[in-house]
C-alpha cells in the first residue's frame, strides 16, 4: 500500500469519534441498567446476582458497541443466557467485603421494600422457568414477536406461555388474598 492509498488518520477526529461513542454508550448504560436488573430479578435472580450479570453484560456490550444493531435486545438476550448459566452452575464465590451499590442500582436496604411493593414477584417465582422468562421479557417491554425472535420460539408458543403464566400468576395472587 502506497502512502496516498492509506487512510488519513486525524488524531483530533479519532478522539472526537471516541468521545461520541463513549457518550452514546454511557447514555445507553444509564437508561438500561435499572430495567435490565429488574428483568433479571423477574426471571428469578437475586438482586446481587442480577446486578452482577447486568454489569458483565454491559461490559460485553461496550466491547462490541459499534457492532450492535439493537443493543437493548442484545443486552437482554445475553443477560438472560448468562443468568441461565449461573443458575445451572450454582457455585459460590466468597468476597472479602460486599461492594457498595452504585446510584444506578436499587439500594440493598430498599430491595425488600421494592419486592414487597411488587406482589407479582412472588407469583413469578412460582412459575415454571420458561413462563417466568417470557413474563420477564414482557415486563421488559417486548412484544411476543420480539420475544419469539430472541428466545428462538414461535410467537404462538410465546403467547401460549404468556397466557399460562398470567393465569397461574392471577391464581397465585388470589390464593394469597384469601
Amino acid at each position: 500500500m502506497t502512502d496516498h492509498e492509506r487512510p488519513v488518520e486525524d488524531p483530533a477526529l479519532r478522539e472526537a469519534q471516541r468521545e461520541a461513542l463513549v457518550e452514546e454508550f454511557s447514555a445507553f448504560y444509564r437508561a438500561t441498567v435499572p430495567g435490565l436488573v429488574g428483568f433479571l430479578v423477574n426471571q428469578g435472580a437475586t438482586l446481587s446476582v442480577a446486578a452482577d450479570v447486568a454489569q458483565e453484560t454491559l461490559i460485553k456490550a461496550y466491547q462490541r458497541w459499534s457492532d450492535l444493531d439493537n443493543p437493548r435486545a442484545w443486552a437482554h438476550r445475553v443477560a438472560s443466557r448468562a443468568l441461565i448459566r449461573r443458575i445451572a452452575e450454582v457455585r459460590e464465590e466468597p468476597v472479602e467485603r460486599v461492594p457498595e451499590p452504585t446510584s444506578l442500582l436499587p439500594r440493598p436496604d430498599a430491595a425488600a421494600e421494592w419486592e414487597t411493593r411488587h406482589d407479582i414477584l412472588r407469583a413469578l417465582v412460582q412459575l415454571p422457568y420458561r413462563q417466568r422468562q417470557v413474563m420477564a421479557w414482557t415486563l421488559g417491554g417486548y412484544t411476543p414477536a420480539e420475544i419469539a425472535e430472541e428466545l428462538g420460539m414461535t410467537p404462538e408458543a410465546v403467547r401460549a406461555s404468556l397466557l399460562k403464566a398470567r393465569r397461574a400468576a392471577v391464581a397465585q395472587l388470589r390464593e394469597e388474598d384469601r
